[in-house]
């Protein structure tokens, strides 16, 4: 975030500064979403889980991994550990969360700042339909080409 405070600070001098600021700003979002969605799907499978061995025998032996090594414990041992590391991965989320709004709202302003508008994929192509006229083809090869 510094580097975005940095750029705030002294006006970016061009239109490209601006747009890779703003890219990079964009892949910081996505990769803080890509992150969420991969703790929601921890935390969901350690619910699965804790579902999982809650009704059974407290006695009973199960096996968990731990750094890599699969250890035998019973489940009045793991049921805890399980149920802290999902409550530790929800919190991380919400965090997370909290992180991502704040971003969205720091790129929001950054857009209103330089007057950022985003066109759409189809928009683009509309205007470049508009651009080339009523002529529509497909596009073989070059000509002269034909074998």
């Amino acid at each position: 975030m510094a580097g975005y405070a940095d750029a705030e600070g002294k006006e970016p001098i061009n239109e490209q500064a601006v747009a890779n600021i703003y890219g990079a700003m964009r892949a910081e979002i996505n990769q803080v979403y890509s992150k969420i969605t991969e703790l929601e799907m921890e935390a969901s499978e350690h619910s699965l889980v804790i579902n999982a061995i809650k009704p059974l025998d407290p006695s009973r032996r199960c096996f968990r991994m731990i750094g890599g090594v699969l250890v035998e414990r019973t489940i009045k041992e793991v049921l805890p550990a399980v149920e802290r590391n999902k409550e530790g991965l929800v919190e991380v989320i919400a965090r997370l969360n909290e992180a991502l709004e704040k971003k969205k709202k720091e790129m929001a302003d950054f857009e209103a700042k330089f007057k950022i508008k985003i066109r759409k994929s189809d928009e683009v192509s509309d205007d470049s339909a508009r651009k080339e006229g009523a002529a529509q083809g497909v596009l073989v090869g070059p000509a002269g080409a034909n074998e």
